[in-house]
């Protein structure tokens, strides 16, 4: 690990104290109040009235700016609510304070801070330090101020540095912490009972993906990170629990973009009783309520896009969207030929194995998915890409399915459920053959998923949302590794 000028000097400031007996890492120092507390507080209270306070407050947190005066300095302390002034000067702090300040302490450190508040001639409210401590040293100095940290490659790997001098960043984090909560309370107050379901598997199933796979020893099997919470969940719908959800990690062994990454939280639910149109509606709700607390209302600015959230949204039939966009007739089709004339024509490939459906989807996701900017369930799915959705009674070649589309990107999928075991199960082997004819993502046989069904699974619409994506379209975020803490990235290349 390389070391500048800058570190050596922090370093030879640590071992110092150290030669001199003082703990450098003590932890029995302990913050009373947050600087959001004391601004808080304090916001209205003239100087006349500080003066009177005799409550002493500790608080503790991190300096990030320091500046000397002549025998006074100020620096900014930062804790998890936010910024606030400190204040250390000679004959009125501590000759220890003084003199650690003066000789050890550098931008970066983590100290505590035990005081009172004042005001100073410009009016902003400050902590004047009677005792300061070190409590951890910061070896390596922060970004420098004006510039900041402005590689993003920097910024995700380094995402504590990221957090630190990026307060944006901080409110990315803390509106998804938001998000999530608000969607478990949305839904415990529906009834549904929230489970975890096992995200090692012995089959990758409920979604159309290739897995990573491991192996356990003891068992000498191999085991799949779960693409989906899907067939286990629907279990769980057999089994007597008919309004049923999960936030959680699933596992996609594709590509990384501004909108993949190998491992992503997605929220699924299921409800007995009801169809993919009245998941339309819930669906609705739940973006409303999201936009009410986070946004304080339906209207937010996603890139150069202005997006309305207000219901009801645009419901339009996968067919036409791709008729409309690209340029086909809806007669043309049913024209194999001719559809995989158009998708060769628009630059989109398919194996000469791929049924029409699939090459429709693809047609479908290069040429209409970017123009799906307002709020629009795209809806009638082909049967070969939906090997788990309920026919249609008007046309068996589609199914009950839709997907949400906001801002050009696919935010949710969801479908009335099949629960006839008989035709899952020659689904499931049309997936097969699929594979062996070198699909990759096609469904595996899952037996005891056709047993359960074979036990009667009540009509059942279910859903799933990808988190991430919300969250980005509730931040304004561009890449999903805005939005993921530690997005999966290559290892770095060291200098040998």
């Amino acid at each position: 690990m390389e070391e500048n000028e800058q570190i050596l000097v922090r370093k030879k400031k640590l071992a110092t104290l150290k030669a001199q007996g003082l703990p450098v890492y003590p932890n029995n120092f302990f913050p009373t109040h947050t600087a959001a507390d004391v601004r808080q507080r304090f916001a209205d209270a003239t100087e006349e009235h500080l003066q009177k306070v005799e409550e002493r407050l500790a608080i503790a947190g991190r300096i990030m700016s320091l500046r000397y005066f002549g025998k006074a300095a100020f620096f900014h302390l930062q804790d998890r609510s936010g910024q606030i002034q400190v204040y250390v000067r000679q004959g009125e702090s501590s000759p220890e304070a003084v003199s650690l300040l003066r000789e050890a302490l550098d931008i970066g450190d983590i100290v505590g801070v035990e005081g009172s508040v004042f005001r100073t001639r410009t009016g902003e409210l400050t902590l004047k330090a009677t005792t300061l401590r070190l409590l951890a040293k910061a070896l390596r100095p922060l970004p420098e101020k004006w510039h900041g940290l402005q590689d993003i490659e920097t910024r995700y790997r380094q995402r504590y540095l990221d957090l630190l001098v990026n307060p944006q960043v901080r409110e990315t984090f803390r509106k998804r912490a938001q998000i999530i909560q608000l969607i478990r309370q949305f839904f415990v107050e529906r009834d549904f009972l929230e489970v975890e379901t096992p995200v090692m598997q012995s089959l990758a199933g409920g979604a159309l993906a290739k897995p990573f796979v491991t192996h356990h020893r003891a068992l000498d099997i191999d085991l799949y990170l779960r693409i989906a919470p899907e067939l286990y969940l629907k279990r769980l719908v057999v089994g007597g629990i008919e309004r049923v959800f999960e936030l959680g990690r699933n596992f996609r062994n594709e590509g990384v973009s501004t909108k993949h990454n190998p491992e992503y939280t997605m929220l699924e639910f299921y409800q007995a009783y009801a169809t993919y149109e009245q998941l339309m509606t819930l669906t609705e709700e739940l973006f409303t309520c999201l936009a009410q607390a986070v946004n304080r209302g339906p209207f937010l600015v996603y890139g150069e896009h202005k997006i309305d959230l207000t219901p009801p949204w645009r419901r339009l039939d996968f067919r036409e969207a791709v008729c409309q966009y690209a340029g086909l007739a809806a007669d043309e089709l049913e024209k194999e030929d001719v559809v995989r004339a158009k998708a060769r024509e628009l630059g989109v490939l398919s194996p000469a194995s791929a049924p029409l459906g699939k090459i429709l989807e693809e047609l479908f996701a290069a040429v209409a998915e970017p123009q799906l900017i307002q709020p629009t369930f795209v809806v009638g799915y082909p049967v070969e890409v939906s090997p788990l959705a309920r026919r249609t009674e008007t046309d068996p070649r589609f199914v009950e399915r839709f997907e949400l589309y906001i801002a050009g990107r696919e935010l949710a999928n969801a479908f009335s459920e099949l629960n006839d075991p008989e035709d899952q199960l020659q689904r499931f082997l049309q997936q097969l053959r699929e594979r062996e004819a070198g699909d990759e993502e096609a469904h595996r046989l899952d037996e005891d998923y056709v047993r359960a069904l074979e036990y009667g699974m009540p009509p059942t619409a279910g859903e799933g949302i990808g988190i991430d994506r919300v969250v980005m379209l509730f931040t304004n975020s561009p890449s999903i590794r805005d939005v993921i803490l530690f997005p999966h990235m290559r290892p770095e290349r060291r200098e040998k």
